[in-house]
Order: C-alpha cells, then structure tokens, then sequence
C-alpha cells in the first residue's frame, strides 16, 4: 500500500509542478509578465520553498522533488515579472 501512495504523491507533485512549465516559457519567451501580480507569485514562492523545508523535515521525497522544481520554475517567473515589469 506504501507503494501506491508514493506513487499517487510523485504523480500529483508532477502534475502539479508541469503545469508551470508553459508559464515559465512564455513569460521567458515573451518577456512579458504584465498579467501576473507580484504579490501572488512572492506569496506563491515563498509557500513552495515552506512545503520544500517540510518536505526534507518530515522526508517525504515527493513533496521534495516537486517543490524543487515548482520552487525553480516559480523562482523564473518571479525573477522575470521584477526584471521585465
């Protein structure tokens, strides 16, 4: 059974962090960021990098791995909104 929720953990993490990837590239390709808020992506950022140090307290790999990625693909957009804006 621990396998499955594993399984069921690394899933949603994929999901849920691939789903910036189109985000990312856009902003990057476009250099432009003008709908997204500020706030929002500081506010998102800083609870992505929150669930990573939850993540590596409690060892759980799949919060782990997708909040290093969802905290790199987040940190892009953030870097791009206060670089282009």
């Amino acid at each position: 059974m621990d396998k499955y929720i594993t399984f069921v953990g690394f899933f949603s993490g994929f999901c849920t962090t691939v789903a910036f990837v189109p985000q990312a590239y856009k902003v990057w390709k476009t250099k432009s960021t003008k709908d997204i808020s500020l706030w929002m992506f500081l506010i998102f950022t800083i609870g992505v990098a929150s669930w990573l140090v939850y993540g590596v307290l409690t060892n759980n790999l799949p919060i782990i791995f997708a909040n290093i990625v969802t905290l790199f693909l987040a940190f892009v957009i953030l870097v791009a909104k206060i670089k282009f804006n």
